[in-house]
């Protein structure tokens, strides 16, 4: 199989209706919301009704969180598909274009829709459909080690119990239920890792807490306290068996799926500010010049080249690592190349751009600031950069987790 570096002409439409999305109904509501962290934008109550209506007639292809899956039977013929994965990612990058927070206070496009799509059997997709869903994962004392989970869940007649303490959890406060990783025993290490469906109002699981945050304020971030929380067995995701040989694989296939979907928000914030910091660069009378060289041209100019290249790897990789999913190929690496990627380039692009536009870039009459502070979290969660370097150096090396710390 080999990939097309051309946007399939199939997605063309969707990406167009995500882009008008952005800039028609997220742009306009993008400050109101980074002004008042925690108030729910009710806007979005709308555009959820439009995706809904939208995926019941088939014409969204899938697109968003809730979309990713894996398809068994993509391929199976031998041919190429370009299919949810794919589809999600350019769209969501679009929507990122408009608002990172707001794309994130989506309903039922939430991480855990991601994790019960790449982790659920048949009769949970169906009982789940239509459920917002956060993710819980990172704990006060677990950061980027997912695998150090002390969130616990024994088995107790037909039900889990639950005990723990999660941080960081977006829409977290918002959501139908949350996804929660937990281990069935912690000596048996990774592989005993499980992830549970928590429904909201369930006794046991209490908010604690919203978190004030540098950015990405229109999404609600939560802590999340868990004390003899009873969990139905059936709302195990996946198998209830402990294999020690596939170890945290299971777990695992989730960041497969979402790692690039968070390169796909890193490079539509990316690309909104070097949109926006071209024109500023226009009217200031520096013109980017893509047929000339970088030397010869005004340094913001050759500033600006520099970050469209970067740019470029970055879209690349997110592609590619959406495409390998749907095409059922082994994407771990990808993906977490994608992530890296994305991540630093987003994180450079947003603040080179304040820099290149001086006065204009550094005070709140644009997006410039916002976008800044909004991109540094696209770095960090699903997997620090670190991490990602960490998980390609390993898969480049062969070598395991235990012999690569």
């Amino acid at each position: 199989m080999s990939i097309s570096l051309d946007d399939p002409k199939k997605f063309k439409p969707l990406v167009g209706q995500a882009h008008q999305v952005a800039m028609n109904m997220l742009r306009p509501i993008s400050r109101k919301y980074d002004k008042a962290e925690h108030e729910y934008p009710k806007e979005l109550d709308m555009l959820a009704a439009m995706i809904d209506g939208l995926s019941e007639s088939g014409a969204s292809e899938g697109a968003g969180a809730a979309g990713v899956k894996r398809d068994d039977k993509a391929g199976d013929d031998g041919s190429v598909k370009n299919g949810t994965n794919l589809a999600s990612v350019m769209s969501i990058a679009e929507m990122c274009w408009g608002d990172v927070g707001l794309l994130l206070s989506m309903p039922r496009q939430g991480l855990g829709n991601s994790a019960i799509a790449s982790v659920a059997d048949e009769e949970q997709h169906d009982r789940f459909d239509g459920v917002w869903a956060s993710m819980a994962i990172t704990e006060p004392g677990t950061g980027s080690d997912s695998a150090n989970i002390r969130t616990t869940a024994v088995l107790d007649g037909d039900h889990y119990v639950l005990n723990g303490e999660k941080i960081f959890v977006t829409s977290g406060d918002r959501s139908d239920a949350v996804v929660v990783w937990a281990t069935l025993d912690k000596d048996l290490g990774r592989a005993a890792i499980k992830s549970f469906v928590v429904p909201k109002g369930t006794p046991g699981m209490t908010v604690e807490r919203l978190e004030h945050k540098l950015g990405i304020k229109a999404s609600d971030t939560a802590t999340i306290r868990f004390e003899d929380c009873r969990v139905p067995a059936e709302n195990l995701l996946g198998s209830p068996e402990i294999d020690v040989k596939q170890g945290f694989a299971g777990a695992m296939a989730t960041f497969d799926n979402t790692r690039p979907l968070v390169a796909s928000m890193a490079v539509g914030c990316a690309r909104a500010a070097l949109d926006l910091t071209r024109e500023l660069l226009e009217k200031a009378g520096v013109e980017v010049d893509y047929d000339r060289p970088a030397q010869v041209q005004h340094a913001a100019a050759a500033k600006f080249l520099q970050m469209e290249a970067d740019w470029e790897a970055a879209y690349l990789l997110m592609l590619q690592a959406a495409w390998m999913a749907d095409n059922r190929q082994p994407n771990s690496l990808e993906a977490s190349m994608a992530k890296a990627k994305a991540g630093r380039v987003g994180s450079d692009i947003t603040l080179s751009c304040v820099e290149l536009a001086g006065t204009v870039g550094y005070s709140e009459g644009e997006l410039l600031e916002k976008w800044s502070r909004d991109s540094k979290i696209l770095d960090i969660f699903e997997g620090t950069q670190q991490i990602q370097l960490l998980i390609v150096a390993r898969r480049v090396l062969g070598l395991t987790s235990a012999e690569l710390k």
